[in-house]
């Protein structure tokens, strides 16, 4: 049994009827077992937030005090490690009939671990366990007595014993993970300079405070590197760390929050805890960490929600903890009562000087005759850290024939803003690697390289060249095997199709904004243009008039995600183009007969009304369907059949 089952278990099933005062008891004998593998196995369950009992008392008497019965009663969980010398104990022997007494009247969890022992030995009293506890057996007189240790010895011996043993393996191999620091930036220009503040205001020597340090700053300033570069220098102080990134993408996910919490408390405490409620999760996240240092960065915030789900309130934290939030929004840390805010300024001329060249030249400065042509970009990037990575990364290996013709083409983009400095980088990549960066801006920021690499191929993007591209122009990153493009650039792949048609978003390749995509469904002003459409509504489920021709139109729509939108009614066309199909509460109960969903490579109906299902998919590399009561008839390649009834929460990988 998993100690994480066991919690599970126990909680749902009696910690209605019963009040623990601890999360494990420890049942063991023998110095040798205390200073190796229960000082171990102590230090790794408060590690993980788990409110341990241990008797420090080295020197035990005959009895055991009504104290210590009260303890283990009040344990959800008992351990009893069984070593050679267990049974030559009357204390430990006594304390096993008590943790079996508790298993039966409160329902506690007995986990046994046999120590150099086997469990025969121990369930028939044989060699080396058996000596110890005929040297007890003789020094009593009771018969009665000794019949019950031998019962119980023999009823524990028969249990499964635990795969405690197993996890702890994994938490030391978490810990070897969580001691990696996070990759900061190829070149941390300018970064000690602006950290230096915030690393005064956080006071680490001060360990009976409790600070929260806010950092603000406009998108692409380099608030998720300074924090990075803190966290870096500071995460071994603390019991437990967590870098938790991307807060407000993620967060606006379905149960994003949720996952947040997932995140936030297997980074600290090692383990997987599974959290279906938000609200509940709150109470998780302080029950688990209320006695612990540590050190938690919330990366990109922009919702007080957000701050609320995942710290609340200081009192969920041990003394000594610091948490840091990155955000655009400067209210916001007012708002969360922050003990310091700070803003991240651009960088100098300087700086920015020697931050650029080591993109563009590998140099902290320029070559003689790119001096002056360095000089021209840096006043279109004004400073901002990103634009000048961008930017150099453009120009890196050019020569100052090709800076010169790149310079007089930026002095072509009207009112130059941020935005317009970093298209330029976009203006370099050929059709197909424009299609794939706007669709990722658009749809698949933050997604799995595996799935986008299947849909572009799907298209005919090769995208195993185009994706080097993308990164290799610092247009996208690779982390992990997720697809990032950081906000700045998403928001400019945004403002580069809304001058497709600044006036009729049904004009232009791709939609987002809710009220064009509204204007677009209800008027039926969607055209052969309209490649893929997401739709978020802000206040959550409101209700759009489909019009019964609103996707007739728009043959040639590969991408259509709907989030937390209602229609008042459903679809009478979709577009057999499509690749990726993720409809949230479908309101159709079988899809359109004209719809055969051969190019399809994404397809999730979660929470559909969908009954019948019956198409065929010759590529499909993801299928999510969730729904009470479904028929789903399908072809696999043409050649597997299958029929499934009374369908509920299922999916294909």
């Amino acid at each position: 049994m998993a100690l994480q089952g066991a919690f599970s278990s126990l909680r749902s099933s009696s910690s209605s009827i019963h009040s623990w005062t601890h999360d494990v008891f420890l049942s063991f004998r023998g110095e040798d077992v205390r200073q190796k593998f229960i000082s171990h196995l102590h230090h790794a369950l408060n590690k993980r937030g788990i409110n341990t009992f241990i008797d420090d008392e080295l020197k035990r008497g005959e009895e055991i005090s009504q104290a210590l019965f009260q303890t283990i009663e009040g344990s959800m969980i008992s351990i009893i490690v069984l070593s050679k010398n267990y049974a030559e104990s009357k204390w430990c022997l006594n304390e096993l009939l008590k943790i079996l007494e508790c298993m039966e009247t409160v329902k506690q969890i007995v986990l046994p671990v046999f120590y150099d022992v086997d469990p025969s030995d121990v369930k028939h009293q044989k060699r080396s366990f058996g000596e110890g506890f005929a040297k007890l057996k003789d020094r009593f007189e009771s018969n009665e007595e000794v019949l019950k240790w031998k019962a119980a010895l023999e009823k524990l011996a028969n249990m499964k014993e635990s795969g405690f043993i197993e996890e702890i393996i994994q938490w030391v191999d978490s810990i070897i993970v969580n001691q990696t620091p996070l990759s900061v930036a190829k070149y941390p220009v300018g970064i000690e300079s602006r950290k230096r503040d915030i690393y005064q205001h956080l006071s680490i020597e001060r360990n009976d405070i409790i600070r929260i340090v806010g950092i603000f700053g406009i998108g692409g300033i380099g608030k998720t590197t300074i924090s990075k570069d803190i966290y870096n220098q500071i995460y071994s102080q603390f019991e437990g760390s967590c870098f938790l990134k991307n807060v407000r993408e993620n967060s606006k996910q379905v149960g994003g929050l949720m996952k947040l919490q997932e995140i936030l408390l297997f980074e600290i405490l090692g383990k997987k805890l599974d959290i279906y409620d938000a609200d509940r999760g709150m109470n998780v996240i302080k029950h688990r960490l209320c006695s612990k240092r540590v050190l938690l960065i919330l990366d990109d915030v922009d919702e007080l929600v957000q701050i609320e789900k995942l710290v609340g309130d200081r009192n969920w934290f041990g003394l000594g903890s610091r948490i840091i939030i990155t955000t655009r929004n400067q209210r916001l840390l007012d708002n969360a009562k922050v003990d310091s805010k700070h803003e991240v300024m651009i960088l100098d001329d300087s700086e920015a000087l020697q931050l650029f060249s080591l993109h563009a030249v590998w140099k902290d400065e320029p070559l003689d005759e790119y001096v002056e042509l360095s000089k021209q970009v840096l006043q279109y990037a004004k400073g901002l850290p990103l634009a000048l990575v961008v930017l150099g990364s453009d120009l890196k290996g050019k020569s100052t024939h090709q800076w010169k013709s790149a310079l007089d083409k930026y002095k072509n983009i009207p009112n130059r803003n941020i935005q317009e400095v970093l298209s330029v980088s976009y203006e370099g990549l050929d059709n197909n690697e424009k299609e794939m960066f706007l669709d990722i801006a658009f749809f698949f920021n933050g997604e799995p390289l595996a799935d986008i690499k299947k849909i572009f191929d799907s298209c005919g993007f090769f995208p195993d060249d185009g994706i080097d591209r993308l990164k290799d122009k610092c247009l996208i990153t690779i982390e992990n095997g997720y697809v990032r493009m950081h906000d700045l650039l998403q928001d400019m792949g945004r403002e580069i199709v809304r001058l497709e048609s600044p006036n009729e978003p049904g004009q232009r390749s791709r939609l987002f904004f809710h009220e064009d995509v509204r204007h677009v469904l209800e008027e039926s002003m969607g055209t052969n243009k309209v490649a893929g459409m997401i739709i978020e509504m802000p206040k959550g489920k409101e209700v759009i008039r489909l019009s019964r021709k609103a996707f007739v139109r728009m043959k040639k729509l590969r991408v259509l995600i709907i989030r937390n939108a209602s229609f008042s009614s459903g679809p009478n066309h979709l577009s057999n183009e499509l690749r990726v199909l993720d409809w949230f509460e479908y309101p159709l109960q079988s899809l359109l007969p004209n719809f055969h969903g051969n190019k399809l490579i994404i397809f999730k109906m979660r929470r559909s009304f969908i009954r019948e299902l019956s198409f065929i998919m010759f590529k499909v590399s993801t299928i999510i369907i969730s729904n009470k009561f479904v028929s789903l008839i399908y072809v696999l390649n043409s050649f597997q059949f299958f029929f499934l009834t009374e369908y509920d929460n299922y999916g294909f990988q």
